[in-house]
């Protein structure tokens, strides 16, 4: 399946809470789209998520029906190791 890098700007400090989470993943998974991961910024405000989806049409649906942004979606073609090794996604 697809991985996605998922931008989000928040204009307010990001605080999740687990029925948060849950809440987000419950709408993931009737959208077809699984959260991987997601990287916070220091400030609390952006975040970086990794997410599994056919599509970037699923992201942006399940985005909206969660409440959450989506700023930019850009498809992975896989990771790039310190040592220059390739691996696809």
């Amino acid at each position: 399946m697809p991985v996605f890098m998922v931008e989000r700007q928040f204009a307010e400090q990001l605080e999740v809470v687990p029925e948060t989470a849950a809440e987000i993943n419950r709408v993931n998974d009737e959208s077809g789209v699984r959260w991987l991961s997601s990287f916070l910024s220091l400030d609390k405000r952006k975040t970086f998520c990794l997410y599994e989806a056919d599509n970037v049409d699923a992201i942006r649906a399940a985005a909206v029906r969660a409440g959450i942004p989506a700023d930019a979606i850009m498809e992975l073609s896989g990771t790039l190791a310190p040592d220059g090794s390739f691996a696809a996604l």
